[in-house]
């Protein structure tokens, strides 16, 4: 029987652009390009890596938001992935990770898995809990925070390094995995990839599709919210201290002044 691996990917605002909040205090997302998280690439890398060594396998990509979300798909398509599912609706905005969690937790029971991969946070969110609520959601075993991964005997194994020590982990199939940015460097798309990411299968859905009420997401259904936001007031020039013999002194007392030391 087929490996089914489903990876959960994010569109974001590209973190070197100029992003701000839109006027309801949602991450603005129009006027500002966006991409494939760059920690999303890493559980995508990791996804074609298992299904490399695997007899039989497939992996599915799958995103929620709106239709430029298509080009994070694409971009993992080119990579490598069998197929994509992109849930596309009005109502999504807004939403927060409990929504999300979710959306995605139907996309994946709506395709079907052995695997759930994701990346250790999204890159504009950056709250890294998506994982622990699939798995809650799914009902299945989380291993999170994975630097290295093995599928085999229809199990999952993995190495967590820590800032003290090192954890060796497993758990049965089906599973929600995370890995960091430390799991493998990620693959650049080939022009064959490209080209053929273009004739690869793409299911859109809706919340209908996944028995979902338009309550149970976007901005109504968020469980936290943003009650105001201010601008980061622009870089100043610095303090310069001439030494004139006594720079050492100047700097103590500057850093002494501001509690640095």
């Amino acid at each position: 029987m087929s490996l089914r691996i489903v990876v959960c990917v994010k569109y974001v605002p590209d973190a070197t652009g100029d992003r701000s909040f839109a006027e309801d205090l949602t991450t603005d997302r129009e006027s500002v390009d966006g991409l494939l998280s760059e920690l999303d690439e890493y559980a995508v890398e990791q996804a074609l890596r298992i299904a490399e060594e695997a007899d039989d396998a497939e992996v599915t990509v799958v995103t929620a938001g709106p239709e430029d979300a298509g080009d994070a798909l694409r971009k993992a398509l080119s990579m490598g992935a069998d197929k994509a599912v992109h849930i596309e609706d009005d109502d999504l905005h807004g939403t927060d990770v409990i929504g999300t969690s979710l959306v995605l937790a139907k996309a994946a029971e709506h395709i079907g898995y052995d695997l759930v991969l994701c990346g250790m946070a999204s890159t504009d969110g950056g709250m890294g809990v998506l994982p622990a609520l699939l798995a809650e959601r799914l009902r299945v075993p989380q291993v999170t925070l994975l630097s290295e991964l093995s599928v085999a005997d229809g199990k999952v194994t993995g190495r967590r390094d820590g800032d003290a020590a090192t954890e060796r982990l497993q758990a049965p199939l089906p599973a929600v995995v995370s890995v960091t940015d430390q799991s493998g460097e990620v693959r650049y798309p080939s022009f064959k990839g490209i080209m053929a990411a273009k004739k690869k299968p793409v299911e859109t859905l809706d919340l209908e599709d996944l028995d979902i009420e338009a309550e149970q997401v976007g901005l109504g259904g968020a469980w936290t919210t943003v009650l105001s936001a201010t601008e980061r007031p622009a870089r100043t020039a610095g303090e310069i201290v001439t030494d004139e013999g006594e720079g050492g002194k100047k700097l103590a007392a500057f850093l002494a002044e501001r509690k640095f030391v």
